[in-house]
């Protein structure tokens, strides 16, 4: 191989020119990048994230539309990526709209309305920013950030930190320190923080916005375990409510003892009515007079 002003790279020439890891900086860099994008893009749809958004409950934002498309039986959804891909995206984690919480951000009507930060906005595909209420500060990759569960307003991490309250400083609903979910966190602990919350709530039958999971397995076996009562203890309860075997059973025999002396009682007992067309002995000893004789008396001629 020659006369083409080419030549073949000798092996030393290989292994000195071989690819070297990245640096921290690179590292960094590399990661700015992938926040930026998960700040500004819906992983589903991958258009600009915009209100109303959802997060799951490892902190990751979704376009609220994008995921009931996803949500939707059938085929693949309209305007977001095939089923399989957003399975792979999702990960399990969002069956219904109770694996969703909505977010409240509050938004930075100043910087939007400011031309060069409206170019910065469309240069990153993101309409509008945020900012925490409480520092002012904005949201984004350089801050980190967090929601409340249930009521899902965002606040800068430091002022939920600094404030320490049991109140959210949005809406005074109350919230567990549990329940307070970094936004697209980086932090490895922070991540097994939240995954260890989604298992815990799951072993309680319970969804990330903290709702009751549709046929969870928790509520099965209470199922089960009622059954099994239900057959062990067949006379529990009856019609009474009465909750006792022993009680119950005696509870049924003196009604029913009651029952039939009160049938008796009519069977050989006359009503007021009845009884008072026969002859009855008066206080006075004398005997009144039946329907048959009542208004006709016997002359004492002729009862000689």
């Amino acid at each position: 191989m020659g006369n083409d002003g080419g030549s073949i790279p000798t092996r030393r020439e290989l292994v000195r020119e071989a690819a070297r890891a990245p640096s921290t900086a690179q590292i960094k860099e590399t990661q700015r990048e992938q926040q930026e994008h998960a700040w500004t893009t819906c992983p589903l749809s991958h258009k600009v994230l915009a209100r109303p958004i959802v997060s799951d409950s490892v902190g990751n934002l979704y376009n609220k539309d994008a995921v009931l498309q996803f949500l939707l039986p059938g085929d693949d959804g309209e305007g977001i990526s095939s089923k399989s891909d957003c399975e792979e995206i999702i990960c399990g984690r969002i069956k219904s709209l109770r694996d969703v919480i909505e977010l409240h951000f509050e938004v930075d009507t100043e910087r939007n309305e400011h031309p060069s930060d409206r170019a910065h906005a469309h240069r990153h595909e993101r309409r509008e920013g945020w900012i925490c209420p409480i520092t002012a500060k904005p949201l984004g990759p350089a801050v980190k950030s967090v929601y409340l569960v249930p009521c899902g307003h965002v606040f800068a991490e430091e002022a939920i930190r600094q404030l320490k309250g049991d109140n959210c400083l949005q809406c005074n609903e109350p919230y567990t320190e549990d329940n307070i979910i970094s936004i697209l966190p980086t932090k490895a602990e922070d991540k097994e923080r939240l995954m260890a919350r989604g298992a815990k709530l799951a072993e309680q039958g319970l969804t990330h916005s903290l709702k009751k999971a549709p046929g969870s397995k928790k509520r099965k076996k209470h199922a089960a375990d009622g059954d099994e009562a239900k057959k062990s203890t067949p006379a529990s309860v009856n019609g009474n409510g009465i909750k006792n075997a022993a009680t119950a059973s005696l509870t049924a025999r003196v009604l029913s003892e009651e029952k039939e002396k009160n049938k008796k009682r009519k069977m050989m007992g006359l009503s007021d009515n009845l009884d008072s067309l026969f002859t009855k002995d008066s206080k006075d000893g004398k005997k009144s007079g039946d329907f048959m004789t009542r208004g006709f008396s016997i002359p004492s001629s002729a009862r000689r």
